[in-house]
């Protein structure tokens, strides 16, 4: 029994790694992808509007 709680566990384990893998991964993606076509275009950086400003800001690496 125990050693079934432990593969149970351990397939756990790596599922959630690969999840977090494939998430950082499509983030990575995204920004290549921004970078890209910034560089095509000759941009400085992507703008986006502040819904509740209505300012026009730089978008950050986070979003």
């Amino acid at each position: 029994m125990p050693q079934l709680i432990f593969i149970i566990i351990v397939i756990g384990g790596c599922w959630l790694l690969y999840k977090r893998f494939v998430r950082d991964a499509q983030r990575l993606q995204r920004k290549m992808h921004r970078q890209e076509t910034e560089r095509r275009t000759g941009a400085i950086g992507t703008l986006v509007k502040d819904p509740a400003t209505g300012e026009y800001r730089v978008k950050r690496d986070d979003e």
